[in-house]
């Protein structure tokens, strides 16, 4: 069964987790650009090489497991997190651990191999958001669990080990480091100011125009002041939400900027491999008035070395202005 160690010097935990060792090396892709040809358990028709679909979108008259569906989310095959077992938190002197427990699932996209969220009709990314929340939603039932990191690894340079389109969802039983950071900080602001930080920080990027990189009734795309590599992207609602949830009922103009977004990435850096994370607050604290929840999209163009692994700082060779300059003249 996997496991959960906490270093005691940083704090931060890690899951050792040496199942995930078995996956097949002949599914990597060697390049970013989509190709047909070869087999891909994600295509239609080969729904039987998954585990079992936990949540579909799919045709009238279509059983699970088959072919006719436009979403699909099944449970990861080579899991980081096993979603059976008790806790058992545990200490062996300085140590602590815990068991393994949490949930590992795949959104696949769309059923179309050669589509991308950036490429796909709006629909499908308005059904992939959906398909996050509906799988959040589930998952916060269980008392086990304390956060749902939704991330997608596009590209083999961002970690993805299949070519279709595809996000992910890893349920913890505890809160993720760089997320409880991000909450610790909001909360200080807030307690020192009563308003929120990322509140003020849109406020004043609108104000200041230089870092928008678009922007919508109701959401915005910024490139963060001190952003971590070139071109580092944040997605954030104009008004405040502390926790990821659908406005006035729909998903449209979130699905909007983030395909936008995309598009603008595609169309300057020639289709880069990426990552992006949502970060939204905990279970047990999902509606407060101090953190505002987010997407970070994260193309991987520099490699991190001793320096940035040794110091925790950052180089980024591209002034975040000259990004959302570069992105918002993209013709698209």
């Amino acid at each position: 069964m996997p496991e959960l160690r906490k270093d005691p010097v940083s704090g931060r935990w890690v899951i050792i987790s040496v199942e995930r060792g078995k996956r097949p090396s002949d599914f990597l892709s060697p390049s970013q650009k989509r190709k047909s040809g070869g087999f891909c358990p994600f295509c239609p028709g080969n729904e039987h090489t998954t585990p079992p679909e936990i949540l579909a979108f799919r045709n009238a008259n279509t059983l699970p497991n088959t072919p006719g569906w436009t979403m699909r989310v099944v449970a990861n095959k080579f899991p980081a997190l096993q979603i059976h077992g008790d806790l058992n938190k545990k200490g062996e002197g300085v140590f602590d651990m815990i068991n393994g427990v949490g949930a590992h699932e795949v959104i696949i996209e769309t059923p179309d191999h050669l589509q991308s969220l950036s490429t796909a009709p709006l629909k499908f990314v308005e059904d992939t958001l959906w398909a996050f929340f509906f799988r959040i939603s589930d998952l916060k039932k269980d008392a086990r669990l304390k956060y749902a990191l939704i991330f997608k690894n596009e590209g083999e340079v961002a970690g993805a080990s299949l070519e279709h389109t595809h996000s992910q969802l890893i349920a913890l039983p505890i809160v993720p480091h760089r997320v409880k950071e991000e909450m610790d900080n909001s909360r200080r602001y807030y307690d020192a100011k009563e308003r929120c930080l990322i509140c003020d920080i849109i406020n004043q990027e609108i104000d200041s125009g230089k870092r928008v990189v678009g922007e919508n009734d109701y959401y915005i795309a910024l490139a963060p002041f001190a952003a971590r590599d070139p071109f580092e992207t944040w997605v954030l609602p104009k008004r405040h939400e502390s926790s990821f949830s659908p406005r006035d009922k729909n998903f449209t103009q979130l699905a909007e900027i983030l395909q936008r977004t995309l598009k603008q990435l595609d169309k300057v850096l020639d289709t880069p491999p990426y990552n992006f994370m949502l970060h939204t607050s905990p279970f047990k604290d999902e509606q407060n008035d101090y953190y505002h929840w987010h997407i970070e999209i994260l193309p991987r163009l520099t490699k991190r070395a001793g320096f940035e692994w040794g110091s925790g700082f950052y180089i980024n060779p591209t002034l975040p202005e000259e990004a959302a300059r570069f992105m918002r003249e993209a013709k698209i």
